[in-house]
């Protein structure tokens, strides 16, 4: 739950992506040599404790000592720009998007007890930056021809989440087939994943999703269907997901459980490749460090999507996935209607095709 909390904080504020798209933060007062020590010396000791990838921490380490004996970082004063170089050097070893120093012009709070259950007010703090943004869902709605849509930034973790898809999923049920926008979505957690995932198949599935490895605990979490959800299942039907450059860490997570268990079609840009887990670690008074405690193991390809990305089924630039997804629905949903049954259904349908024919 700590991570949880930790990764809230940043979404809410600053979507991690592969280039997050959020102004950059003012100069803040010069640093020294001492301060510069205290955030080299707290990143090696961090990642030595908590990196997934021992090796790799270990060469991060050599890689910043040597950095430091050439006096790499002597001129950089200013605690952003600073910042920015610990990220791009960290990046360009361990080739890991979630990795990423981050200043803070008010003091960076303890990390706290290994374990330690979130307080009151921590909890009251995430739920209402669950609230603000209503967890995630930006736009649910049916599009013309009797097509889903779900635009869905984030997964974030809390019961009004559940309420929130339960909705959602509740409105879309009737629909021929669902389009899943996750081009915005800068991820969140594995277990609102699994519970969207849910939703697209029936009780009975009993779908092995994905697998968290976390290096602190040296154990694997597993994430499968749920078998009770609060709401119609979209089971059984044409699932289309739309990616972008920007569709990061959970949000490329959805992506590609989906696409390797052959449940959607996707569509659009190879994502951002940012498949490892983790946390803000205080290293610092006013640094901390996102450390990666973990990776995910998918059950179908034993790997994941770490510095690759998620490829498309269907590449095409972000701003026309959702008219080609459209499209493919709408083919779908005209070679089931029945036209004499329900004509004005079908003149829905031949009237979107239309309107998007004329887009060309």
């Amino acid at each position: 739950m700590k991570l949880v909390l930790a990764a809230l904080a940043l979404a809410v504020v600053s979507p991690a992506g592969a280039q997050p798209r959020v102004p950059r933060p003012p100069p803040g007062p010069p640093i020294d040599a001492a301060v510069r020590g205290q955030v080299i010396d707290g990143a090696i000791a961090a990642l030595r404790r908590l990196y997934v990838f021992p090796d790799v921490a270990a060469k991060l380490e050599t890689t910043l000592r040597d950095r430091v004996k050439a006096h790499a970082y002597d001129r950089a004063t200013e605690p952003v720009a600073f910042a920015e170089l610990m990220t791009k050097e960290l990046q360009a070893v361990s080739h890991d998007k979630h990795m990423r120093m981050v200043y803070s012009p008010e003091p960076v709070p303890d990390d706290p007890p290994p374990d330690a259950a979130p307080s009151a007010d921590e909890i009251a703090r995430m739920q209402a930056r669950v609230r603000q943004i209503n967890g995630g869902f930006v736009k649910v709605e049916r599009l013309a021809g009797n097509i889903g849509y779900l635009r869905l930034d984030y997964f974030l973790p809390g019961d009004e989440v559940g309420a929130r898809a339960a909705a959602a999923m509740t409105l879309l049920a009737d629909t021929t087939a669902l389009i899943l926008d996750l081009r915005d979505n800068h991820g969140g957690e594995p277990g609102t994943v699994a519970l969207v995932v849910s939703y697209l198949y029936d009780a009975f599935a009993e779908v092995h999703i994905n697998d968290i490895y976390d290096r602190p605990s040296d154990s694997t979490r597993q994430y499968w269907s749920l078998p009770h959800l609060p709401a119609p299942r979209f089971a059984n039907k044409p699932v289309y997901v739309l990616t972008s450059n920007h569709t990061f860490s959970g949000g490329e997570e959805c992506a590609y459980d989906l696409q390797t268990l052959k449940r959607a079609t996707l569509i659009g840009e190879t994502t951002g490749g940012g498949a490892n887990p983790g946390g803000n670690v205080k290293v610092a008074d006013h640094f901390a460090l996102f450390v990666p405690t973990g990776r995910a193991v998918n059950p179908v390809t034993k790997t994941n999507w770490e510095g690759v990305g998620v490829k498309p089924d269907i590449a095409t630039p972000a701003a026309k996935a959702l008219d080609t997804a459209y499209l493919a629905a709408l083919r779908v949903a005209q070679k089931q209607v029945d036209a004499k049954a329900t004509p004005r259904l079908a003149h829905e349908i031949d009237d979107a095709i239309a309107a998007l024919a004329s887009k060309k």
